[in-house]
């Protein structure tokens, strides 16, 4: 078993959003996100060598805001639907609150800012990871 506190992760930037309160950012980024920028920190920028605008990449982040000790929700919200686990949601409410999104890149502003599409990340959210999107990945 791995000692959990042997873990760490820090961000490699910045979600910046106009949407800036938790209960204003849609549920998912299809879902009326706005289109945002990823600041990369300048120590990542030479991580970002061959991304280029068209592209559909995976943002990992954290979700800074969540509850981490919700273990159950209604989903969506919405408490008509059953409770359900949170490792069977979509919550952000999680011991480790880490969110996917799949987002377009729409430009590379001065080599450290991503201009994307369906982020639904709040402001000042840390972005701790961004893969690309291969073929056959789901969506």
């Amino acid at each position: 078993m791995v000692d959990p506190s042997g873990f760490l992760i820090s961000p490699i930037g910045y979600v910046h959003s106009t949407v800036k309160e938790r209960s204003s950012a849609p549920r998912q980024g299809w879902e009326g996100a706005p289109d945002v920028h990823i600041e990369i920190l300048a120590e990542f920028i030479d991580g970002l060598y061959r991304m280029k605008a068209g592209r559909d990449i995976w943002v990992f982040t954290w979700l800074h805001a969540a509850r981490r000790s919700v273990l159950q929700v209604h989903p969506r919200g919405d408490p008509l639907n059953r409770i359900a686990g949170v490792f069977a949601t979509r919550s952000p409410d999680r011991p480790n609150p880490i969110g996917l999104h799949r987002v377009r890149i729409l430009g590379i502003e001065n080599e450290r800012w991503l201009h994307v599409r369906n982020l639904e990340a709040i402001d000042g959210t840390p972005v701790v990871d961004i893969k690309p999107i291969l073929e056959g990945d789901a969506g």
